[in-house]
């Protein structure tokens, strides 16, 4: 038959459906060769990285070691062996005395004398052996010590000979007062900085800060509470300090009790002559002086840390310029340096003891005559 034919006769077309599976043939980017090549790419990076953990986990010796291991050189090549011989010349049988080839053991004497321990206390100190009489003990090249040029020997010199070792040399006693005075000079200036913060913390004195001065003299740490133009601390002529002095004076007091060192008072006026009669300002700066003295061992200072309480009215003035100026009203407070007072002390028995010396009768040399008999009755 030539084919079935429509309602409307005509003949219907053949249809060729082709299906293609994943996977066959060369599917341009649907094939799995792109797999093999990832794969070795990835291989490639973990022996790259596992490389670079060998060589930073591992030491010059044992990488050297690795290399030898891999190296194509024969096994009996003098490159690799060292001795043309196989693993270095070294058999199984090179350890023990008695089993050994590889010969008898030799004993050589060394250049250096023998040691022998002495008896002193220490027992890291060693002296040289008694070298044989036939030697010629003075002679300058037998008497040579081998301490001196080799410094591995350095522990074993005997005592008195050498230079002595900087570790075991005790501090001069000028070395001890410098560091005396740099802890105490650490400590001031700490102290300082507390007292500074301890009054601008405190909002009833953050207005006196500008009437607190601390500064560093040659004397030691010195604490300056002045007057301001209406804002004294003691009234005009009066020696008992305000409230505001009171108040400034109790915050400072606590920091004094820390410090172990010895405490100056000094008292300073004005050039404004004392108005009442019967005082001046030399009484006045000293009676304010000795009422600051007052207040703070009445807080907990002990007064005999106090070394001297001074009134030197306006003979030193803070303001030289303005001898009438507010702030040349103030009171001094120096926690004196332990450096300073052992110097004066030293210096006082010093002139003591030449004052003693160059009286006139340890001069001539001849004693003093007796004192005239009492006449009889």
């Amino acid at each position: 038959m030539a084919g079935k034919r429509d309602k409307k006769g005509s003949a219907r077309g053949v249809v060729i459906v082709r299906k293609f599976e994943e996977g066959e043939g060369g599917g341009g980017g649907h094939g799995g060769a792109w797999k093999v090549a990832y794969a070795d790419f990835v291989t490639a990076m973990m022996a790259f990285f596992l490389l670079m953990w060998l060589l930073n986990a591992t030491t010059e010796d044992q990488r050297k070691g690795l290399a030898d291991y891999f190296s194509p050189n024969s096994l009996l090549s003098h490159a690799s062996s060292g001795t043309g011989q196989p693993f270095g010349g070294h058999t199984a049988f090179d350890e023990g005395a008695l089993v050994s080839d590889r010969g008898s053991v030799e004993i050589t004497e060394g250049k250096r004398p023998p040691l022998e321990p002495t008896p002193d206390s220490d027992p890291q100190v060693y002296s040289r052996a008694q070298k044989p009489a036939t030697q010629n003990t003075n002679s300058p090249a037998e008497n040579h010590d081998p301490a001196l040029t080799d410094p591995s020997m350095l522990g074993q010199m005997p005592r008195g000979a050498g230079p002595a070792v900087d570790g075991s040399r005790e501090p001069t006693p000028a070395e001890i007062e410098a560091e005396k005075a740099r802890q105490e000079k650490a400590a001031f200036e700490k102290a300082a900085e507390q007292i500074r913060e301890a009054v601008r913390g405190d909002p009833a004195l953050a207005e006196l800060a500008k009437q607190l001065a601390i500064d560093m003299t040659p004397e030691g740490l010195r604490i300056q509470i002045m007057d301001e133009v209406k804002l004294p601390m003691f009234a005009s002529g009066s020696a008992v300090p305000n409230d505001r002095a009171r108040a400034l004076l109790m915050k400072v007091g606590p920091f004094l009790q820390k410090l172990p060192e010895a405490i100056s008072i000094a008292g300073y006026t004005d050039a404004t002559p004392y108005a009442g009669l019967g005082k001046t300002n030399w009484e006045l700066s000293a009676e304010r002086a000795n009422a600051t003295r007052r207040l703070l061992t009445d807080a907990g200072l002990a007064d005999t840390r106090v070394q001297t309480v001074t009134g030197h009215a306006d003979r030193d003035p803070l303001l030289p310029g303005d001898p009438l100026a507010a702030a040349n009203r103030r009171i001094a407070i120096v926690v004196l340096r332990d450096v300073l007072l052992s110097q004066s002390a030293s210096s006082q028995s010093a002139s003591s003891q030449s004052a003693s010396s160059q009286s006139p009768s340890s001069q001539s040399g001849e004693l003093a005559p007796p004192p005239p008999a009492a006449p009889a009755r």
